[in-house]
């Protein structure tokens, strides 16, 4: 007992009193943003559905670091506090060992079995395409998918970027996905070709996600003038509304044609055009199901662990600085080639398309869309370009997880092993 210091009783207090000053600084300051994510949330300025559970994770995880002895076998995977999924058990001791971690740590089960292979991303896909519909597509496939690929400026431009910055080519697309504004595509692609990253890239997407996207609104006004902001859309022509069994074939047809294309991004396209069917089919028990259960249950536990990851170590990595400047960079560009996109619908139609419609090309369903119409709402009350807002975000979602697939299929082709 006489051995024993008062600080060593309170571990958390006793590592940051004997960590270095730029931990101490970086830790302080995770937990600082952990509490201001969960105060935004809480006001509805960011996602509250993951800022909150995130936030909280964040600020624990730099509150509660331990003096841990170094060495042994079973080790934390790269860049994580988690055991890696992949590591090997040579002995009935080590399996036991393991099996204890997985029992013990109660969300190592949820980073093993759900993170660490993508099935969360698959599961929040699911949940989206329950949410989604695709008869805003219908209604515009050649404007909406136009400017939606013109949102993925950000993807394109980012790889040469990082690539230049240091990266392996997988880790260039990784963090080039970004662009594309979708985490659940980050973090399947990351998982695919950049194994030894994929918790800081995924990290870095979602952070921006969540936080980028204060930015958007400022990036409107400096692009676009007051006078086209306030331009309405022309009212379409009465005409025969998209059926429920168009959308499934729809929706059918871009599955099966996709999966064909890009057969290694089968399982998001196959989540996705699942979602969008059950909801078309009114399957009652599967759509309430999908769209609350599952899909508030992976963002809940998606948020949690990237908070958890959050640690002072991991951010303070220099290739992660890399990594931040670059998802940032992707993010600008898709939003800046996602206005010009709407740009381009301007002229083309005459001066009756309102350019603000691009930055719903950067696909967070349905939070870009919402931005849009925000936007365009406190310059002219009485403006609504929701739906083609809508139309074009879909797509969004769509190009995102080709863009994604054509980078996976080409890196792997050309850089087997």
């Amino acid at each position: 007992m006489e051995n024993i210091h008062f600080i060593d009783l309170f571990q958390g207090i006793a590592t940051l009193a004997s960590a270095e000053p730029k931990i101490l600084i970086m830790r302080l300051f995770l937990i600082a943003l952990g509490l201001l994510l969960i105060y935004l949330g809480k006001k509805g300025v960011l996602e509250a559905l993951l800022m909150i559970p995130m936030g909280l994770g964040m600020a624990t995880i730099n509150s509660a670091v331990l003096f841990v002895a170094p060495g042994g076998w079973l080790r934390a995977g790269p860049n994580t506090i988690f055991v890696d999924a992949l590591a090997g058990a040579n002995t009935p001791e080590q399996t036991t060992t393991l099996m204890n971690v997985l029992q013990i740590d109660w969300l190592q089960p949820i980073y093993t079995f759900t993170f660490s292979n993508g099935l969360i991303a698959c599961v929040v896909f699911l949940g989206i395409g329950v949410l989604l519909d695709v008869g805003y597509v219908m209604a515009r496939p050649f404007q909406s998918m136009f400017v939606a690929l013109c949102g993925e400026l950000g993807t394109i431009l980012t790889y040469p970027i990082a690539i230049a910055a240091g990266l392996t080519p997988g880790q260039a697309a990784s963090v080039a996905v970004i662009g594309g504004a979708d985490g659940p595509m980050v973090l399947f692609t990351s998982l695919t070709l950049a194994r030894e990253m994929f918790v800081p890239i995924t990290v870095v997407a979602y952070l921006y996600l969540g936080l980028t996207y204060g930015g958007y609104p400022y990036l409107i006004r400096l692009m676009v003038p007051k006078r086209l902001r306030q331009i309405p859309m022309p009212v379409s022509k009465p005409k025969k509304p998209v059926t429920s069994g168009q959308k499934m074939a729809f929706a059918v047809l871009m599955c099966v044609l996709l999966s064909l294309l890009f057969p290694v991004a089968s399982p998001l396209f196959l989540s996705l055009f699942l979602g969008v069917v059950i909801r078309e089919s009114g399957i009652a028990p599967y759509i309430e199901l999908l769209s609350n259960t599952f899909l508030y249950g992976a963002t809940f536990f998606l948020g949690l662990l990237l908070g958890v990851l959050c640690d002072a170590s991991l951010l303070l990595d220099p290739q992660v600085l890399i990594l931040l400047v670059l998802g940032m960079l992707a993010l600008l560009i898709s939003g800046i080639g996602g206005i010009l996109g709407g740009y381009a619908m301007y002229f083309l139609s005459g001066g009756k398309y309102n350019p603000v419609i691009g930055i719903a090309a950067v696909s967070c369903v349905p939070t870009t869309a919402k931005v849009a119409q925000k936007q365009v709402a406190s310059d002219a009350p009485g403006v609504v370009i929701m739906p083609q807002a809508l139309g074009v975000n879909i797509s969004g979602v769509i190009t995102t997880a080709i863009m994604a697939a054509a980078f996976i299929t080409v890196i792997q082709a050309a850089y087997p092993g």
